[in-house]
């Protein structure tokens, strides 16, 4: 992989180690921890289930969508398929009998679909970004599909093009700005490391123009190496806060918070200690990962919703302070 391209902004004189020292500054509490309940038709049950994107629709529904794999030990058919479910509490999910998204038959997403982000217009549509993964199921590239219901969705390409120096590009948020604009934080490839890229469209489907790099890893730090893209809190416009996914070389993901200005151009403030850390396990060569999917809130309560060992499902209940 050829190293990416330096988008690095210039240098701002209140700016130290990425964060702004002139901004006002928040913090994150986890006050509860509660295992995500699906419930669904048995060829969904059969897999292990991650990357759990979660939102509530005007009529006070949960909506989710997810990535099913096959579980470890088994023979991989693909690396993944998407499904969609409902809730009436954000905790218990009923799925549909079958997938909302499948791998194939174009050759960008033969080997697998994976990390759905859902997109509400105003029309009421839905927009579904995911990882589209090639046959070799070893590269993607980030996909797009669209339709009046989830499970009436039509496959539209390729959103975003994985570039000779930034490859695998993956893991979508989302949102529209307040001139109209879309803006898309994605994960890609670079240096044999994830990394964080930001860029903005006129529309959902782009084209995608390339930002600023938001925020980088940093030395001595749970996050030293990989960057991959969480969801937005936007309840504060002048300051969203992405809660992202770190970690360290051999891949050993927890959950932090980063803080932006209002365009998202500028980190104001980051967590030094990780929010969510996966819980102990005794054997070492286990997979160790938390690694989050979407956020919501509910009635002034902060839940975020993320996957744990790659396998199954969770929700935290954050306050912010």
């Amino acid at each position: 992989m050829s190293a990416a391209p330096d988008h690095g902004a210039p240098a701002d004189p209140h700016v130290k180690d990425g964060v702004d020292d002139q901004a006002s500054t928040v913090d994150f509490n986890v006050e509860a921890i509660e295992n995500v309940l699906i419930e669904g038709p048995p060829a969904l049950m059969a897999r292990d289930l991650m990357s759990p994107f979660v939102w509530q629709e005007k009529d006070g529904r949960f909506g989710i969508m997810l990535r099913a794999v096959t579980k470890m030990g088994e023979a991989m058919t693909d690396t993944g398929v998407i499904w969609a479910g409902w809730s009436a509490d954000g905790r218990h999910f009923s799925m549909h009998d079958t997938p909302a998204i499948v791998p194939g038959p174009d050759a960008h997403d033969a080997g697998g679909v994976e990390d759905p982000t859902v997109v509400r217009l105003s029309d009421g549509s839905y927009v579904v970004y995911y990882t589209g993964v090639l046959a070799d199921m070893a590269r993607g590239e980030l996909s797009y599909a669209t339709g009046p219901s989830l499970d009436r969705l039509t496959k539209a390409g390729v959103a975003l093009a994985s570039s000779k120096s930034e490859g695998n590009t993956k893991e979508a948020t989302v949102e529209q700005t307040a001139d109209g604009q879309w803006r898309l934080f994605y994960e890609y490839a670079a240096d044999n490391a994830s990394r964080i890229g930001l860029a903005i469209a006129p529309g959902v489907a782009g084209p995608w123009t390339e930002q600023a790099t938001p925020f980088m890893p940093r030395e001595h730090s749970w996050d030293n190496w990989h960057l991959s893209t969480g969801p937005l809190l936007t309840h504060n416009p002048d300051m969203p806060v992405m809660f992202y996914n770190g970690a360290t070389r051999d891949a050993r993901w927890r959950i932090g918070w980063v803080a932006f200005d209002r365009d998202c151009r500028h980190v104001v403030d980051r967590g030094i200690e990780p929010l969510i850390t996966p819980p102990p396990v005794d054997d070492r060569t286990a997979t160790d990962i938390a690694f989050a999917g979407s956020v919501v809130v509910v009635t002034g309560r902060i839940w975020l919703y993320y996957s744990l060992e790659d396998r199954r499902l969770a929700r935290a209940t954050i306050r912010r302070s």
